[in-house]
């Protein structure tokens, strides 16, 4: 049973272990060698990021055509009507090709939500509101597109489950060894 590293990434903290200017990286956070993202969270987003040392794993948690399904947390501004929802669930045109479909429900703020730091912006006459999404595919920056898409922006972005690992009881910047095998993945 390979190794798998699960991670809950901070908002601005970068998706590799090369530092780059202007953001912290993996590497200030889980200092095992040989340890790589399957797949990736852009600068913006928090949330679980796994890790292994396995190719062949770290292809099969990554590649959509292996169909693992990713759920997040979204904070949107508005409040999403069944239309909006009726549409990310039939898939989203977007810059070209349209999004597999997706499962969506709008969802009460998470209780065991951390604060972000910097904060979320808030406007005072918008109200915000949360969904739960998920996906089978990941473009870049998939889950933001398809929400404005609807016209419902994403002020907030956090994956919390990767199949059937979840950010259950990590806190953000903390990382642990999976309890679970990764047979499931297999």
């Amino acid at each position: 049973m390979p190794p798998l590293i699960l991670f809950n990434k901070p908002y601005g903290v970068i998706c590799q272990f090369t530092p780059e200017a202007g953001y912290k990286s993996l590497k200030d956070f889980i200092q095992l060698p040989g340890f790589y993202p399957a797949g990736r969270l852009d600068a913006d987003s928090e949330g679980l990021v796994l890790l292994t040392d396995n190719g062949k794993l770290q292809n099969k948690i990554s590649n959509p055509r292996h169909g693992l399904s990713k759920t997040y947390w979204v904070q949107v501004e508005g409040v999403p009507d069944e239309a909006a929802l009726n549409k990310l669930r039939q898939g989203v045109t977007l810059s070209g090709f349209k999004t597999m479909p997706a499962q969506v429900s709008v969802m009460d703020e998470p209780d065991s939500l951390w604060p972000r730091t910097p904060p979320i912006r808030s406007r005072k006459n918008i109200p915000v509101s949360w969904i739960e999404l998920t996906l089978k595919e990941g473009k870049n920056r998939q889950v933001r597109r398809m929400t404005a898409a609807v016209s419902f922006p994403t002020l907030r972005l956090i994956r919390y489950a990767v199949g059937p690992y979840s950010l259950h009881g990590i806190a953000p910047g903390e990382w642990r060894f999976s309890e679970q095998t990764t047979a499931a993945l297999k």
